[in-house]
């Protein structure tokens, strides 16, 4: 009978720290929920396609993209930073031409969506008062974000172009060395082509200073960041980036050294959710096992792989025939990778890790959150825009409160971005 009557309080005690588990899980969530609907949720670099701005094909509609209107309103996230993005290609004539070409069609693009296509649902801010205005009316919010400076060519008047056309932050560089900056891909061969920024680099600096425009220390060389803040009079921005400290392979993150002269700076770091940036030896092993058995189901299904060069010169037809079937074998293969694949992938808490390291290091006045969607970013738990509320749930268990929280979501980009508006006011009473 004693045992029998220990066993019994065992029992109870287990269901009622399980039922009170549940309440916590059930609080936190309402918790999280609330202040998810409170703050202005704002995403710094979210690519695209222009084939996805058309009349026919938009992100009014359920397309297979990790953006799009409805997934933000699903999700909860209220801007998002739309990005003019040109690959690094020869300093010359021809090359300048045609990035600039395509610069000027992804403008064009996103004025379509907040012009014509959606001007209902989504409305293009140029200040942080616009982006509350908007909020407040209900609607969702676009920003731009160049990245790239190469379309720039060695015209700056262009800089101004932009800036009227919509643009509130420019890197000066990507993968490769430009005009202005060495880019972080010569820590590859440790061949630089200025040692850190160019004298037009220099140049550009000042003119976006001017302006009001925020520059973006993403994609340069450490040294080329570390001048760029010393030179700059204006705060600056990492739009998507993260903590190298936690993840040393990857020559895109930044250093101690970036992160506290960023602080020093007064600027924000946008924390990126890309799998492969957070944590790269677990993405890699979970990565080869998912496609160790998705290359399986592929080859039975007699279904052939693409690359990501290979789709993107696909025609939007051809592209969703081949998200459509990818999903199809996606769906055949889910069950399999359950039960045989052991490995977990790269989740929300990993992604949360480099806000905590951080925010640790610098303070929370100088933390942001972006995702790098359909630009190769997300995470399990956040894997597109319709998820973003598990970004906001794994800061209410974390601790962090409904202030900081909105520091993180919002404020600190926004009030950098004013800080840089209020410089260049200035600069201009002074010309």
């Amino acid at each position: 009978m004693k045992n029998f009557t220990g066993l019994l309080l065992i029992l109870v005690l287990i269901a009622l720290s399980s039922s009170a588990c549940n309440n916590t899980n059930k609080e936190l969530i309402e918790k999280a929920r609330g202040i998810h609907d409170r703050v202005i949720t704002l995403d710094t670099h979210a690519d695209i396609n222009t084939s996805n701005f058309t009349a026919d094909r938009n992100y009014t509609q359920d397309l297979p993209t990790q953006v799009t209107l409805p997934k933000m309103v699903d999700g909860g996230l209220d801007v998002a930073w739309f990005i003019v993005y040109t690959g690094q290609d020869t300093l010359s004539e021809e090359g300048y031409a045609a990035a600039y070409e395509n610069a000027i069609d992804k403008f064009d693009a996103i004025h379509r969506l907040v012009e014509e296509i959606a001007p209902d649902q989504i409305d293009l801010a140029l200040t942080s008062n616009d982006v509350r205005r908007i909020s407040a009316e209900g609607k969702l919010v676009a920003m731009i974000g160049v990245e790239n400076a190469y379309p720039v060519a060695t015209d700056l008047s262009r800089i101004e172009e932009f800036y009227n056309l919509g643009a509130r932050y420019m890197s000066l560089a990507h993968n490769g060395h430009n005009q202005f900056s060495d880019s972080h891909t010569g820590e590859e061969d440790s061949v630089w082509s200025y040692n850190g920024i160019s004298e037009l680099g220099k140049e550009a600096i000042k003119e976006m200073n001017r302006l009001g425009i925020m520059i973006d220390i993403s994609h340069p060389s450490k040294e080329a960041n570390l001048q760029t803040m010393a030179l700059s009079e204006a705060p600056v921005i990492a739009s998507h980036s993260s903590a190298r400290a936690l993840n040393p392979s990857v020559s895109r993150s930044l250093s101690d050294e970036e992160l506290m002269a960023l602080k020093e700076n007064g600027g924000v770091v946008q924390t990126v959710a890309l799998r492969s940036f957070v944590y790269a030896e677990k993405h890699a092993t979970w990565r080869e096992a998912v496609a160790e058995v998705f290359d399986m189901v592929a080859e039975e299904e007699g279904f052939e792989q693409k690359s990501r060069s290979e789709i993107r010169e696909m025609e939007a037809d051809e592209q969703d025939a081949y998200f459509e079937r990818y999903q199809e074998i996606q769906a055949i293969a889910e069950p399999r990778i359950e039960k045989e694949v052991t490995a977990k992938p790269v989740d929300v808490a990993d992604f949360v890790d480099h806000i905590d390291y951080m925010v640790d290091l610098i303070g929370i006045d100088h933390v942001g959150i972006s995702s790098d969607f359909d630009g190769g970013g997300g995470v399990t738990g956040w894997e597109d825009a319709s998820e973003t509320f598990n970004v906001t749930l794994e800061l209410v268990r974390r601790g962090y409160t409904e202030e900081e929280i909105e520091k993180i979501w919002s404020g600190n980009l926004l009030r950098v971005l004013d800080e840089v508006q209020a410089k260049a006011a200035e600069i201009q009473t002074r010309e």
